[in-house]
């Protein structure tokens, strides 16, 4: 097979030993679209001082970071109280905690997945729950459907103990305090906080990462017909905690748990 004929050298090549010109245009142009590549492939996140806050972690190796892209986004996990396990609570009429529980905790999710966020909806024993990583998770749960008296009724918040970062931990406990309350209306009752509450199992099963509280969002007695006939008022309020503390929304100071 015949090779074709060398072009001509130019007269910048045929006068001297330097480069043919169009051979350092071309390596000029090369590395251009080099360097444009290099920087462009960055995120621009990763070029800011504060890169290190937008370091994520993976859902699918945990002990990994990874630097976020477009279509990634943190992190929340919400347990639909007794779901998957009991029914918890029976009311006379027959509905059960764990029915209620799921209907917010399923609404809490779709808000937040709406808004841009990945979120996990659990059940109560989720094998999931062992090391589980996430920015925020909380566990939807109500009271009792038996009268106790006429003080039993508002909402009750625990957070984890277990949390690496106690500071984030009671930030959670008084965002939610604080959201929850204005937007339901309804009163914030730490007294019949629980010793179950603040040692909830799956503060002990998750990673101590994750930031983590149990709300109980009424009694199902004296709070009945509000939480069952209101149900999209009183995910708002959950979400409106959950938001309070991944957007660092200004708020009172946390709640001190009650004396023994």
């Amino acid at each position: 097979m015949e090779t074709a004929p060398h072009p001509p050298q130019s007269q910048a090549t045929q006068r001297g030993n330097g480069l043919p010109t169009n051979r350092i245009l071309q390596t000029t142009i090369s590395v251009a679209l080099i360097l444009a590549t290099l920087f462009t492939g960055f995120p621009p996140r990763l070029l800011s001082g504060d890169w290190r806050l937008h370091l994520l972690l993976t859902p699918e190796a945990s002990n990994s970071y990874v630097v976020p892209t477009s279509d990634m986004k943190l992190r929340v996990g919400i347990i639909s109280g007794h779901w998957g396990n009991d029914s918890g609570a029976v009311c006379p009429n027959g509905t059960t905690e764990a029915q209620v529980n799921y209907e917010i905790a399923n609404l809490v999710m779709q808000k937040l997945t709406a808004r841009g966020y990945n979120v996990d909806l659990l059940q109560e024993f989720d094998t999931r729950l062992g090391g589980y990583e996430a920015t925020v998770l909380v566990s939807i749960h109500n009271d009792s459907c038996k009268y106790i008296n006429e003080q039993a009724t508002g909402f009750k918040i625990a957070a984890s103990d277990y949390s690496r970062d106690s500071n984030l931990a009671n930030r959670l406990l008084a965002c939610l305090q604080d959201r929850y309350g204005k937007t339901t209306g309804l009163a914030f009752n730490p007294g019949s906080i629980t010793a179950d509450m603040k040692d909830y199992h799956a503060f002990r099963e998750i990673a101590p990462s994750t930031t983590a509280a149990i709300i109980e969002t009424g009694f199902l007695n004296k709070d009945y017909a509000f939480l069952t006939q209101h149900t999209d008022i009183v995910a708002d309020g959950v979400v409106g905690g959950i938001l309070c503390l991944v957007q660092n929304e200004s708020v009172p100071p946390s709640p001190t748990s009650p004396a023994p």
